[in-house]
C-alpha cells in the first residue's frame, strides 16, 4: 500500500492504513471501453469546433484519429513531427504539471497518421504559425490554448467537452473515449491487430480480449463511414477566426 513507503522513514508513528482491509480490482470490475460511433465522433467534433474555435477543435479531432492518451498529446512539440513521412513520435508525457521523459507504458512508439490526422495537425500547425506571429507563442508545444498558452495540465480541455457533450443528444463518454474510438476503428476496417497494437501502445493480447468484440460487430455501413472519416473530413469546415477564437476564450474564463 502507498502509506507503508511513506512511514518506512517513521517507524515510530502508526500507519492508520495499516489494518485496513482491501479488495483487489477483478477483471470485471475494470472500466470498460466505451468507443464512440463514427456518426456521434463527427457531431461531437463538429460542436466542439463551433463551441470553443479551431484550437481546442483540433486538439480533440486529432486524438479521435491518432489515439493519442491526452498526456502525450498536451506534450507534443515540434521536433516529435515528421510531416514528410505523415509520422508523429511519441516519447513523453504530461501529468499533472509535470513533464514526464516516458510514456505511460514507458516505451516510445511512432504513430503513422491517416490522411484525416494529417490535415487536422496541418491546419493546427498554420494556427500556431499565425499564434507565434502575433508574439503568443514562446515555447514548441504543437497543442495550444486559443491564446498561445500551452495546455500544462488536462482539467483545461475536459472541462469544455464535457459542457460540448453535456449539450448534445448524446450518451456522456469520458474523454479518453476517443482513444478507445480510434482503436476500435481501425480495427473495424481490418487494420492488423498488431499494426493497432503497436501505433497506440497497447499489448497485442489487449487487442485481441478488450477490442475485438467491437471489431466482430461492425457492419459495412459503419466500414464504410469510417474509411471516409479517416480520409477526409465529412464537409468543408470555414477558416476559423482567431479573433472569434480569442473572444470565446476570454468569455469562458470570466
Amino acid at each position: 500500500m502507498p502509506f507503508d513507503f511513506g512511514y518506512r522513514h517513521h517507524p515510530e508513528q502508526y500507519n492508520p492504513a495499516r489494518n485496513l482491509r482491501s479488495a483487489r480490482l477483478r477483471r470485471n470490475d475494470r472500466l470498460r471501453i466505451d468507443p464512440f460511433p463514427i456518426q456521434d465522433a463527427e457531431t461531437l467534433i463538429e460542436a466542439i469546433h463551433r463551441d470553443w474555435g479551431e484550437a481546442q477543435g483540433n486538439y480533440d479531432e486529432f486524438r479521435f484519429f491518432t489515439g493519442l492518451r491526452p498526456s502525450e498529446e498536451i506534450a507534443l512539440v515540434l521536433t516529435d513531427l515528421d510531416l514528410a513521412n505523415g509520422i508523429v513520435s511519441i516519447h513523453r508525457a504530461r501529468v499533472g504539471d509535470v513533464e514526464r521523459n516516458c510514456t505511460k507504458t514507458g516505451e516510445g512508439r511512432r504513430v503513422a497518421l491517416c490522411p484525416r490526422a494529417l490535415l487536422v495537425l496541418k491546419e493546427q500547425l498554420a494556427l500556431r504559425a499565425r499564434l507565434e506571429a502575433d508574439g503568443k507563442i514562446d515555447h514548441d508545444y504543437v497543442f495550444v490554448q486559443s491564446n498561445g498558452a500551452p495546455l500544462s495540465n488536462l482539467q483545461y480541455p475536459q472541462w469544455r467537452w464535457r459542457g460540448t457533450l453535456g449539450a448534445l443528444k448524446l450518451r456522456y463518454r469520458r474523454p479518453y473515449a476517443a482513444r478507445h474510438s480510434s482503436v476500435s476503428w481501425n480495427l473495424m476496417i481490418g487494420k492488423n491487430p498488431l499494426w493497432v497494437s503497436k501505433q497506440h501502445g497497447h499489448s497485442i493480447e489487449t487487442m485481441l480480449r478488450v477490442y475485438a468484440a467491437w471489431a466482430e460487430g461492425a457492419v459495412e455501413a459503419d466500414i464504410a463511414a469510417i474509411n471516409r472519416a479517416m480520409n477526409a473530413r465529412p464537409t468543408k469546415r470555414p477558416q476559423t477566426n482567431l479573433a472569434v477564437d480569442l473572444a470565446l476564450e476570454a468569455a469562458a474564463t470570466h
